[in-house]
């Protein structure tokens, strides 16, 4: 492995073991806005890392002799600096996990039959839903046809006040989201 290699892995500089990537880590969280995506990319760097260190350990140790006892010791302190980097990057993350993908990845099923089930179970209480709001819907157009033939002059003036209403209501809504130069708001999303 070239010095760049060892660079890019963060054991260059400072004998393989590491220290000097995981003290600029420390320097650059320390002065890291509490932005969650920043965060998140710091821990996903972390993990790369460690991985690599993982890998240069594995190598290691699949080779040993006498002679690289100190590499070893160097990249085992390697990694223990970075996964106790990890470990405070981490705490600056709010993720949560659901319960469910934990166990599917522990039973080495793939996560996003999760993803599959929560949204088919979506689509189904949308479709219940839905159903229900087309029953109401078609109970209302029977109740004032049945009405209409009963009391057609009360219908009539039901009509017109709930014409009057919706006009009142699409006028409020309307002056509640136009600005003064007549420009319209746009709601942020979030």
């Amino acid at each position: 492995m070239d010095l760049s290699q060892n660079t890019a892995l963060g054991t260059g500089g400072s004998g393989g073991n590491g220290m000097l990537a995981a003290a600029v880590n420390d320097t650059a969280a320390a002065t890291a806005v509490d932005d969650p995506k920043q965060n998140l990319n710091q821990v996903i760097n972390s993990i790369q890392k460690t991985l690599g260190l993982l890998h240069q350990l594995y190598l290691t140790v699949s080779s040993f002799n006498t002679a690289s006892q100190l590499p070893l010791l160097q990249r085992l302190n390697g990694l223990v600096t970075e996964l106790d980097n990890m470990v405070k990057l981490s705490e600056k993350c709010n993720i949560q996990v659901p319960m469910e993908v934990l166990n599917l990845i522990d039973d080495g099923k793939n996560p996003d039959e999760f993803t599959r089930d929560v949204i088919n179970s979506c689509i189904v209480k949308n479709q219940v839903t839905k159903g229900k709001t087309d029953a109401f819907k078609s109970l209302r157009k029977h109740l004032l046809e049945e009405l209409e033939q009963t009391f057609p002059d009360e219908v009539e003036s039901y009509r017109e006040i709930r014409a009057m209403s919706a006009a009142e209501a699409k006028r409020l809504a309307q002056a509640q989201s136009s600005l003064p130069n007549g420009d319209v708001k746009v709601k942020a999303e979030l």
